[in-house]
């Protein structure tokens, strides 16, 4: 159980930034879904929303990261 652990876990800088790179790919596939769904405003917010989560969430990683690497 312990190596399939080991899979998911994210150590290296370069790891987080592919994590990262494939949540931003989704976020802006799903934002143009939006857009094309919702015309106008409406839909560039939703937009927004979805590459601002990926801002979020890639902040989040890689201060667990550094935090990991810091504080073991």
């Amino acid at each position: 159980m312990e190596r399939i652990k080991r899979l998911f876990t994210v150590k290296t800088k370069f790891e987080a930034f592919l994590v990262i790179y494939a949540l931003a790919l989704g976020a802006t596939e799903r934002g143009v879904t939006y857009m094309q769904q919702y015309p106008g405003t409406g839909g560039q917010l939703l937009a927004l929303a979805c590459t601002g989560a990926v801002f979020m969430g890639g902040g989040m990683i890689l201060d667990t990261l550094e935090y990991r690497r810091t504080y073991g």
